[in-house]
């Protein structure tokens, strides 16, 4: 099988097994050099199947891109612990506990990213985003083209809204990216019980959320969005070490018009939800069409 004919899931595979086989190799070099011929810094070299899977998904819109640098750089410092765990037993000095621990708790993080990976190029022909339940971005446009033309025939109203919660950055920055996915998975739980059961909100990618209100106009579709706004920033979000975190999350709302594209539909949305950062964040703006 060529290179290109590799999907990212089987790629994942291959970068799975051949790290479990480079652990094996590296604990021979690090508790028994001399016996098993394993001496020096570089007898457990970095396997190559990671970088080839990284061009890969580098190339492609498969996946979040900065989820990718993440998991590059946490390849890297697996790879520079072990390095120096090597160093340091070629200098005659033993491995310490701490530093031994240190090593394995970083190859077990790497290897459950990988796995998640996985999970999600398993998940992506599903339409279902595999951190938060919600719909991915496969099938939006068809979504929204399909309620456009039954505005269109029918006349019925609808609109979109994007939430897009507030200094989600410094929520990764402060506590960790696993923090922001549970804050992410408490978040979309609220959206997806607090919308209408005929409305439907997609994973944008990052913290962007995009909702569907069907049936719907520019008051019904803004009390939809308050109610929410209200049950996120009342949510208690239980972090891992104990620590509890409440966000906020900024509503950019538009209605659809006959004289509209999807494109320019969406344009105002996202003008709103700046206008909505801009005012002080946690709330809700619509874009209101200036008169004829």
């Amino acid at each position: 099988m060529s290179n290109s004919a590799i999907s990212p899931s089987s790629g994942l595979t291959v970068v799975v097994d051949e790290h479990l086989r480079w652990l094996s190799r590296w604990h021979r070099a690090v508790f028994f050099p001399t016996e098993s011929g394993l001496e020096g810094p570089d007898s457990a070299p970095m396997p190559l199947a990671f970088a080839f899977w990284v061009r890969q998904v580098k190339d492609s819109d498969l996946t979040d891109q900065p989820a990718v640098d993440r998991l590059v750089s946490l390849h890297e410092q697996l790879h520079r612990m072990a390095r120096l765990v090597l160093m340091r037993v070629a200098e005659g000095a033993p491995c310490s506990y701490a530093a031994y621990e240190s090593v394995v708790e970083k190859f077990e993080e790497f290897i459950q990213q990988c796995r998640r990976f996985e999970k999600a190029f398993s998940m992506a022909g599903s339409g279902i985003d595999p951190l938060t339940g919600l719909r991915n971005r496969t099938g939006l446009h068809e979504e929204l083209e399909r309620e456009l033309n039954r505005f269109r025939r029918m006349g019925k109203p609808f609109c979109v809204a994007i939430c897009d919660l507030d200094r989600f950055k410094a929520v990764n920055d402060t506590y960790g990216h696993d923090s922001g996915d549970r804050v992410l998975v408490a978040v979309s739980g609220v959206i997806s019980q607090g919308i209408r059961n005929f409305d439907e909100a997609f994973r944008m990618g990052g913290e962007e959320i995009l909702i569907l209100l069907k049936d719907a106009n520019l008051t019904e579709g803004r009390q939809v969005l308050e109610r929410l706004r209200t049950d996120i920033a009342a949510l208690p979000i239980h972090l891992a070490d104990g620590r509890t975190l409440h966000v906020t999350g900024s509503f950019g709302l538009a209605e659809a018009r006959l004289d509209l594209s999807l494109t320019q539909l969406l344009d105002r949305c996202d003008q709103a939800l700046y206008d909505a950062k801009r005012q002080g964040r946690n709330r809700v703006v619509s874009h209101v069409p200036s008169p004829a």
